[in-house]
């Protein structure tokens, strides 16, 4: 005979060894944990480095420095440094990935990382650890494994690039100390910068610098735009003129250079004498550019001068069709591809997505210090709208219907946006891509005093930071949240601000900060009238008290925190499994597993499948505990399986953990081979060393 019951994946199994014997012990759920897959990981190798561009004149003695740096590093030697140094639109990027291109493609066969600190650059301060986090996630290290700390990240990061031959390329370095956590501990870094980081030269690295054009080269460049026809000599000299009021730098020639093609009935000379009277003194000395930019944008089409204005008036980095469009802009392809072709906007190593330069970006904002206040405040406005709107959207894909504060509305963005993302994944993606934009509008908004729309994107960031780990982001725009609440007089919302915030220093390890933060929130929370805010006030009190290893104080938060729940059906659930994570804490297994059974019934009734493995877990523990080792064995399994269904990796690790445990505990050999097997499938699959298992 065959015995059905449901497993924790939800399918029916059929506990058939052979004949009518019918095993539900450890011989089972070994092959059980014999069925579980991760599916053959193909990962990406990273391709990172910009693509090199067209029309680039060669610089012979540059590539030979690097050539020479590059060649006395060898595939067993240890990690080396490049440091570029050069004035900003001299051409630094264009250089390294014409140079990557022709000569280190196949050198370093395990990818390419590339970040632009730019990007990310806030107020000066770089978030290094998340940068590293996105380096991580690009070596294939699951997400859900990259570490809170900024030393653990780094640990991970030289973990991850042990052995393998890898370039890394660091632009726009402001100093030593944001480089040196993103060295890999195998291969070669090559850091771009404006400033010559000494103190990476005296660790090793080797220096090169890059200068302007000269004059051929400048005169070679422009030589590519124009027919020097009958007067050659002529237009060389005007050429010559040109490299000098560019100040030799690529990037200003090549936006003259849109700035000609657009006039081909004028003489080169007539050009250039133009543009050379319309020039002002710079600080540094050298022939400035910014005549030449402004020259540039007076060509433009109405509807390319409007994107360049809005970009302008943008307090974020990177922008898309999408915000483009909401901001007010019209034909915006027909724009897009203006400023691409004049080389004063790229890719910005997502599809879809773009950025000005670093230099024409500070022209654009300086373009509009003359406009109306009033006009500039309206266009941020509208800005600010869209992301209030498409994070808010973004949030409920992610999480769903979790209890929040901004009252539940309709869809408020446009098909365009909506096109952005469909998916839970899709939606996280967008976050993490519009994190640094997202920062910089919540600032704005907080300047201009939008505090409403402060704390409401706030709250909608729980879904990034949640699930990203973007701490020095996470902290900030709480931080920005709380006082935006303040000053609107909302106090529910900064109850739920400081809340979020203290999440934050207690996944950090920084408890007597989260705790200040909840004794502030405690103090206001006579005054909010829905009875959840204190409950997740409690619950996070809760957690802290767990982690100082306090169970009965946990034990009365969490008691609180479920009454407060009252009504909510996964607000109910998430409080009886920390409840019962606390009973257990306090060595009371039984009680905790009578608790947690009835829970995992009531989350299997709601359908809150999420919360199931967590549950089975800690059920598994309760039956450890009461020395029912076959019963663990067999709970553990299910939420194992579920795991896997439900792409819980960390819950999926810790239920494999388990059956470790129980595996050595119950002395069964293929109990042992299986779940340490699965260990390390999965910690393979998810890009991470395997930790020391007993043999």
């Amino acid at each position: 005979m065959d015995s059905g019951r449901a497993d924790g994946a939800g399918e029916t199994v059929r506990n058939v060894v052979s004949g009518d014997a019918v095993v539900n012990g450890p011989v089972f759920q070994a092959g059980r944990i014999d069925s579980i897959t991760f599916g053959t990981p193909t990962p990406l190798t990273p391709r990172q480095v910009p693509a090199p561009r067209v029309g680039f004149v060669n610089r012979t003695a540059e590539f030979a420095e690097l050539s020479a740096a590059a060649g006395a590093h060898r595939q067993d030697s240890p990690p080396a440094t490049i440091v570029i140094t050069g004035l900003g639109g001299v051409g630094k990027t264009e250089l390294v990935a014409q140079w990557v291109w022709r000569e280190l493609a196949d050198r370093f066969p395990d990818g390419q990382l590339y970040a632009d600190l730019a990007e990310v650059r806030r107020d000066g301060g770089i978030d290094v650890g998340g940068v590293i986090g996105t380096f991580l996630r690009a070596l294939g290290v699951h997400e859900s494994f990259i570490p809170a700390g900024l030393a653990d990240r780094s640990a991970l990061f030289r973990t991850a690039t042990a052995g393998r031959r890898l370039l890394v390329v660091i632009d726009n370095a402001q100093h030593a100390s944001e480089v040196r956590p993103l060295l890999p501990s195998h291969g070669l870094t090559v850091v771009l910068s404006r400033t010559r980081l000494a103190s990476l030269v005296v660790d090793g690295a080797v220096p090169v610098t890059v200068e302007p054009l000269d004059r051929n080269a400048g005169v070679q460049l422009v030589r590519r735009w124009r027919d020097a026809g009958a007067d050659e000599r002529a237009d060389d000299g005007a050429a010559a003129r040109l490299v000098e009021v560019c100040g030799g730098l690529p990037l200003a020639l090549r936006a003259a250079g849109e700035w000609l093609i657009e006039r081909p009935h004028l003489s080169l000379q007539a050009v250039v004498r133009d543009l050379a009277d319309g020039r002002f003194p710079s600080g540094d000395g050298r022939a400035p550019v910014a005549a030449v930019f402004d020259a540039v944008a007076e060509t433009f089409a109405e509807h390319t001068r409007t994107l360049y204005r809005i970009l302008g008036c943008f307090p974020g980095t990177t922008f898309t069709a999408a915000l483009a469009r909401a901001a007010g802009a019209e034909r915006f392809d027909d724009a897009l591809r203006d400023l691409l072709t004049a080389h004063m906007a790229v890719g910005s190593g997502t599809p879809d997505r773009f950025r000005l330069h670093d230099v024409v970006a500070a022209h654009a904002r300086a373009r509009t210090r003359g406009e109306p206040a009033e006009d500039v405040r309206a266009l941020r406005h509208r800005v600010t709208e869209f992301y209030l709107a498409t994070a808010a959207r973004a949030d409920r894909l992610v999480f769903g219907p979790r209890f929040r504060l901004q009252e539940a509305a309709g869809d408020g963005t446009t098909a365009e946006a909506q096109a952005l993302f469909t998916t839970r994944a899709e939606a996280l993606e967008w976050l993490d891509a519009e994190r640094a934009n997202l920062l910089a509008v919540l600032r704005a908004a907080a300047d201009e005093g939008r505090y409403d729309a402060v704390w409401r994107l706030c709250e909608s960031l729980w879904a990034l930071y949640h699930s990203r780990k973007h701490y020095a982001d996470w902290i900030e725009s709480h931080r920005l949240g709380i006082e935006a609440a303040r000053r609107e007089g909302r106090i529910d919302a900064e109850v739920r601000m400081r809340n979020q915030l203290a999440r934050a220093h207690y996944e950090l390890g920084e408890y007597e900060r989260a705790d200040a933060e909840l004794d502030r929130a405690g103090e206001l929370l006579g005054s909010v009238g829905d009875a959840r805010l204190p409950g997740i006030v409690w619950e996070t009190q809760g957690l802290l008290c767990l982690a100082r290893s306090r169970p009965d104080d946990a034990i009365r938060l969490f008691e609180r925190a479920l009454r407060a729940n009252e009504g909510d059906a996964h607000g109910i659930v998430v409080q009886s499994y920390n409840l019962g994570q606390a009973i257990l804490a306090a060595g009371r297994p039984q009680q905790a597993l009578d608790l947690l059974t009835g829970t995992l019934a009531r989350a299997e009734a709601d359908n809150d499948d999420a919360m199931r493995p967590r549950i089975g877990i800690v059920r598994a523990r309760c039956l450890q505990a009461l020395g029912l080792l076959d019963d663990a064995l067999e709970a553990v399994t299910d939420a194992a399986l579920l795991a896997e269904r439900l792409g819980q990796v960390v819950k999926l690790d810790q239920a494999l953990a388990l059956a470790v445990e129980l595996g050595d505990r119950i002395q069964n050999a293929q109990v042992q081979r299986a779940s340490r097997a699965k260990v390390r499938e999965l910690r393979a699959h998810a890009g991470i060393a395997e930790p020391a298992l007993r043999a």
